[in-house]
């Protein structure tokens, strides 16, 4: 095409950047979707800023979204971008640093202005530079250009401005050997009743790509191939969309409608709003005023007989642990999604965390053992949360789900299931005396003897008439008891039921069956696990890997696993919760690689940590740059002084020495 010739590559890393009003994350999803219907493999990370409306051209406000597209199976959105597309001085400067040497380095030359340099503290415009001298740089006036190509529409010059987006959604269509057509339909779905605004965007868009087609500035135009991946029907999912159907799914399997009383709050909403528009599912949603309401409604339409869900993050479900605690007791179903950010209070709310674990699984008042199972990717949110759900209905059980930002917010292709091979959940509710029995007592609290799962009556049944609450039950009756005996019986089968949950065997990847070194994961440390361990087996080091879904009940044979292997890695986004619950229970050497700067752990990170261990440089004795003298000395950076050695190690794993 053009004056370009074609390069062939095997995948792209690619990060636009831009003000969170400037349409990155829109344009971001239709290179996504148009990657999808191709067949390349992709994995996508967005990263949005905290403020819903920070001053327009600062670092705070700035949005971007990075995907990496591949002929073959990859597991993350990559560590670095190939290709970064920074619309002004704001989205440069927050992202330059991760742009490697070579990388092409595209910007909306429009914005750089002496005011909006001097906003995020560039003295003068640094494309010139030499230390950008490093980069493939193309200025390109994306804001003229787009007002060029539209001003044949009848609309102001702000809105007209507003589809530069799509100006640099068309060229990159364009770099990778793209046609624009499937956008432009999109576009007219979303558009469709503003036809001015329509027509403008459909401008920009074929501005953009015509744009690549026509200029001399771009040597090559980029060709990646679709990816071998299992035969079958794929679509592209976010965490939280493939969560929901994974619901909806569960509610369908069990015959029991889905209920979701949740109230609001950022990175759970989209569960609501996926939900919301699948009532014709037998699904009702309702917006509670707060989170306690939210999850009461959840708690007394599971009571009533429905799958009962509610969905938060961490400070909302701290708000829960009450009501929850209130499901344990009187032994009802409930899954309760906790999308994890940066805490605490309200943190960050828009950065990922895995900080929640030990809040799952010990925030509650009193002996209150819940099951807690955690996604290790967006496509498998739906199949952990049908998991939750069988587990919460099978064994009359709160279900906490661990996902996380990284999860619900970043997508990948999802192999749709066959409906008919989805297993069937028993919800076995209670079923009125025959006839002639009708004088024998009911006994609520009766249990199944494998499940230790109590009798679960749906109210107004005839015969099953049964009180319930808060106050501990006697055992069989349900009846109020005080004595000490009874309430430490029921203690100790509520501990017990949780204990027997089924659950499956880890399963370990170590291809020589020589390894002595483990990885173990769980949630969205996946994907980075999974990449960093095969670039370490590349590059000659035996290393097994493993992940955690069930993290309560864990599952039976993790003890005889991690007794294998001379060092266990245990990468987390947090201080070590997981490293810590393996270490209070199993003698094995548990070696904490923590990250909490609110992004997701790279493969680069952990490949550094991996073979820093292989050189013996990786000991509880070495720790990460926060780390500072104990008398309170602040870093270089500004970051708050941390103690040592019991944080762990950094992903990098090297030492404060080294990294200096």
């Amino acid at each position: 095409m053009g004056n370009a010739s074609k390069t062939r590559l095997d995948k792209v890393v690619i990060r636009i950047a831009g003000d969170s009003g400037d349409g990155m994350q829109l344009a971001g999803d239709q290179f996504t979707s148009e990657a999808a219907a191709f067949g390349n493999d992709l994995a996508t990370q967005p990263n949005y800023p905290a403020e819903i409306r920070a001053p327009q051209g600062t670092i705070h406000g700035v949005s971007s979204f990075q995907i990496q597209i591949a002929d073959y199976d990859i597991l993350t959105a990559g560590d670095r971008p190939d290709v970064l597309v920074a619309m002004n001085p704001a989205a440069l400067k927050a992202n330059i640093a991760d742009l490697p040497s070579g990388g092409i380095l595209i910007v909306n030359s429009d914005e750089f202005t002496k005011r909006n340099l001097t906003k995020v503290g560039y003295e003068s415009n640094p494309l010139g530079s030499p230390a950008f001298e490093a980069y493939q740089v193309h200025e390109v006036a994306m804001g003229t250009l787009t007002i060029g190509a539209v001003e044949s529409v009848d609309i102001g010059k702000k809105d007209a401005e507003r589809c530069k987006n799509m100006f640099a959604l068309g060229l990159l269509m364009w770099m990778y050997g793209r046609t624009v057509e499937s956008i432009e339909k999109f576009l007219a779905g979303k558009f469709g009743k503003k036809p001015a605004i329509l027509e403008a965007n459909v401008l920009a868009l074929r501005a953009g790509w015509n744009y690549g087609e026509t200029t001399e500035a771009f040597a090559s135009e980029y060709e990646i191939q679709p990816a071998t991946l299992p035969a079958g029907r794929y679509r592209q999912v976010t965490g939280n969309t493939a969560l929901a159907y994974g619901l909806v799914t569960a509610g369908m399997s069990a015959e029991m409608p889905v209920f979701l009383g949740t109230y609001p709050i950022t990175p759970a909403s989209d569960i609501l709003h996926e939900l919301s528009k699948l009532k014709q599912f037998d699904v009702t949603t309702f917006q509670a005023e707060d989170e306690i309401a939210g999850v009461a409604a959840a708690l007394g339409a599971s009571y009533g007989g429905a799958l009962g869900v509610t969905s938060t993050s961490g400070p909302g479900l701290a708000l829960k642990s009450e009501a929850i605690g209130l499901g344990v007791m009187t032994e009802l179903p409930l899954v309760v999604v906790d999308v994890q950010r940066g805490g605490p209070s309200t943190g960050l709310p828009t950065k990922t965390e895995q900080s929640d674990l030990l809040q799952a699984l010990f925030g509650r008042n009193g002996e209150s053992p819940v099951a807690v199972v955690a996604p290790q990717s967006p496509a498998d949110c739906f199949d952990a949360a049908r998991e939750a759900a069988r587990i919460a209905v099978t064994y009359r059980t709160p279900v906490i789900l661990l996902s996380d930002g990284a999860i619900a917010n970043g997508s990948e292709p999802w192999l749709l299931p066959e409906v008919a091979d989805l297993p069937a959940i028993d919800k076995n509710f209670a079923v009125a005396p025959a006839e002639g029995d009708e004088a024998t007592e009911y006994l609520p609290y009766a249990r199944d003897p494998q499940t230790l799962a109590r009798d679960w009556a749906v109210p107004g049944t005839p015969g099953l008439e049964h009180r319930i609450g808060g106050l501990e039950k006697a055992n069989g009756t349900g009846n109020i008891s005080y004595t000490g005996d009874n309430h430490a019986l029921m203690t100790r089968i509520r501990a017990l039921k949780i204990a027997l949950i089924e659950v499956p065997d880890l399963e370990v990847d170590d291809p020589s069956g020589k390894a002595d070194v483990l990885v173990i994961g769980w949630g969205s440390s996946y994907g980075p696990i999974g990449e960093a361990v095969r670039r370490a087996r590349a590059n000659g080091h035996r290393v097994a890997r493993t992940h955690v879904r069930h993290l309560n009940p864990l599952p039976a044979n993790i003890g005889d696993v991690l007794s294998k292997y001379r060092r266990v890695l245990v990468p987390e986004m947090n201080l070590g919760q997981l490293s810590m619950l393996l270490k209070a229970r199993f003698p094995a050497e548990i070696q904490p690689i923590t990250k909490v700067q609110g992004m997701a752990f790279s493969a680069e990170e952990l490949q550094e940590a991996i073979e820093a261990e292989f050189a013996g440089r990786l000991t509880h004795a070495e720790h990460d740059k926060y780390r500072v003298a104990l008398d309170g000395v602040a870093t270089t950076t500004g970051e708050p002084a941390t103690s040592n050695h019991r944080l762990g190690t950094t992903a990098t794993g090297t030492t404060t020495a080294n990294r200096r």
